[in-house]
């Protein structure tokens, strides 16, 4: 395993980390424990989990991802070997955002971060966590796809960013948590929280963690230059769009029990331009030899402006598949027909 700073604290986490966001709903306890098991022994330590997940999220399943997690760490005694990151869910702006938090006003304030905090610890059966993150912006923003700036108003209640930073100070000088993050977020977000950071004396942002696959680059055009410039380091999640990059649903293939399969509500990575592009990454990926997962993995795993390449699996051989991706480090010559592919159908999933 190879291993990087988180943002400007003292902590190193594993280039891959363990996606979580099925546990609950495609993967049981029994399942969720041996793939933590499986990571640990191939060196991963960063988990990253949500109060959201599993995904779908429903009522009925919401927080037991997080309790899986927690289980195994009352079961193993090994929290000391984990880095551990959660999110606080945001309020719900459309209608794939979840709206049973906190009475449908989940914002960023002191009642509903508190609460968020608190159950996430309880159910993770931990004292703290090393990352927190505010899962989506507490605002109008264009996220989960949209690419035009939706020109209406924010929702009833938002908290300015600077009284949730104050908040998230709170948490740290309590032992809570101890480094913050965002998910989701857009360059004018991220540049408003490093400036409320400096002119406040406020804790600083370590990461963002945002969508980053060879079907969706658009962090490369207005986020790579903050983790440049600012040491504010990716933390990529669907890096094989939801399994679409290892090409199991080309053709309009829908193997049983796959993620597309069984929830429709998935349509991210399923137009036509995300296929096409999907096909011509496989058939790379095939003509060197490669395993198409693999390379798609290898790919995000060597950007310069990445922390952690979080991956999911439902099964045990996907993740051992997706986790030998660290032993793979790409040609000049695949790379360059990377970015071909790139140039003709650049972005198709945003």
């Amino acid at each position: 395993m190879q291993y990087r700073k988180l943002g400007d604290t003292d902590v190193s986490v594993s280039v891959i980390a363990l996606g979580t966001m099925t546990w609950g709903e495609q993967n049981t306890e029994a399942e969720a424990h041996s793939q933590i098991d499986m990571a640990l022994a191939h060196g991963v330590n960063l988990i990253d989990a949500a109060e959201m997940y599993p995904v779908p999220p429903r009522p009925e399943t919401q927080g037991l991802t997080e309790s899986y997690i927690g289980s195994w760490l009352k079961k193993s005694g090994l929290r000391e070997r984990i880095v551990l990151a959660s999110k606080a869910v945001g309020p719900a702006t459309d209608p794939k955002r979840p709206s049973h938090f906190r009475d449908g006003k989940p914002h960023f304030d002191r009642k509903n971060l508190t609460q968020a905090l608190d159950d996430s610890l309880r159910r993770l059966q931990t004292d703290y966590l090393d990352l927190y993150q505010l899962h989506w912006p507490d605002r109008t923003a264009n996220n989960f796809g949209a690419l035009g700036f939706p020109w209406q108003d924010d929702p009833d209640g938002s908290t300015p960013i600077e009284e949730t930073l104050a908040i998230l100070k709170e948490f740290i000088d309590a032992g809570k948590i101890r480094a913050i993050g965002l998910s989701n977020e857009t360059p004018w977000g991220l540049a408003q929280f490093l400036k409320a950071s400096e002119n406040l004396g406020l804790p600083r942002v370590v990461s963002i963690q945002n969508p980053y696959s060879l079907l969706n680059r658009l962090f490369e055009i207005g986020l790579s230059e903050f983790s440049r410039r600012e040491n504010i380091g990716l933390l990529a999640y669907s890096p094989l769009a939801f399994g679409v990059l290892s090409g199991k649903y080309l053709h309009g293939a829908r193997p049983a029990a796959a993620r597309l399969t069984l929830f429709e509500r998935f349509t991210r990575y399923s137009s036509e331009g995300a296929a096409l592009a999907a096909l011509a990454y496989v058939e790379l990926a095939q003509r060197h030899g490669l395993s198409p997962a693999q390379m798609a993995l290898a790919f995000v795993n060597s950007r310069p402006f990445v922390t952690s390449n979080i991956i999911g699996a439902t099964t045990l051989p996907q993740l051992q598949e997706n986790l030998d991706s660290i032993h793979l480090t790409l040609d000049e010559t695949v790379l360059q027909e990377l970015e071909a592919i790139h140039s003709r159908m650049p972005n198709p999933c945003p």
